[in-house]
């Protein structure tokens, strides 16, 4: 008996595996991170698509040496913000996604989506969440002098970086860091984070309260 693998199947059930949509805007090391950690059994899912709002976004390149289709939709082609959004609506849906990774998209998440995918979109920032939200996580946290900074993956809300904090992993700043010498120690742990964020909200077993993402069952 041959099982179908065109939309994405675990060899050993017939039910079809979760598919992801991952959207970007630049580089794609995040989007590397989730694909490697497909490839490896690590995530039991499949990417349906990979959408970037750049069309140079090196990203789209991952993509494709994946196996995966990219999509570019560019923001100038529709009216506003909230046309854009409906439009990546559309083409998640088309393609069956049942959760949404941001991975460096540089763009605010509006209501099409969230009304879409409600708990169902994931972000991964550069800090421990809720200090230094928005752009530029990693200066913000040397120019304010702490002594700890981190990544986090939490749920998307209308508040900028402010949803149900799933996974975060502290990262020290040492004396001599730099903006970009901080930026790749964080970024390892968000390379980390991701997948098994991703993993534990495809299992189920937690709910939302507040502003707490709870487990229900025991990790």
């Amino acid at each position: 008996m041959t099982v179908p693998t065109k939309k994405g199947y675990d060899p050993f059930s017939v039910r079809p595996l979760p598919r992801l949509g991952v959207l970007i805007s630049g580089r794609g090391s995040n989007l590397q991170a989730i694909i490697d950690a497909v490839a490896s059994g690590q995530l039991q899912a499949t990417i349906a698509v990979v959408v970037s709002n750049r069309a140079d976004a090196q990203g789209l390149q991952r993509a494709r040496d994946a196996g995966i289709e990219p999509l570019h939709l560019c923001p100038r082609e529709y009216p506003d913000r909230q046309s854009y959004d409906a439009a990546v609506v559309d083409a998640l849906r088309k393609r069956d996604v049942d959760l949404v990774c941001l991975a460096g998209f540089m763009r605010l998440v509006g209501p099409p989506l969230l009304e879409a995918f409600p708990n169902r979109i994931l972000n991964v920032h550069p800090s421990l969440l809720p200090s230094f939200p928005g752009l530029d996580a990693q200066r913000q946290a040397l120019e304010h002098g702490v002594r700890v900074t981190g990544a986090t993956v939490h749920l998307v809300t209308s508040d900028l970086d402010g949803g149900p904090i799933i996974l975060q992993a502290p990262v020290d700043i040492l004396a001599d860091d730099t903006v970009d010498s901080l930026s790749a120690r964080v970024l390892i742990q968000e390379h980390r984070l991701y997948p098994e964020a991703i993993r534990m909200v495809l299992e189920g077993g937690w709910r939302v309260e507040g502003r707490r993402f709870v487990r229900s069952s025991a990790p």
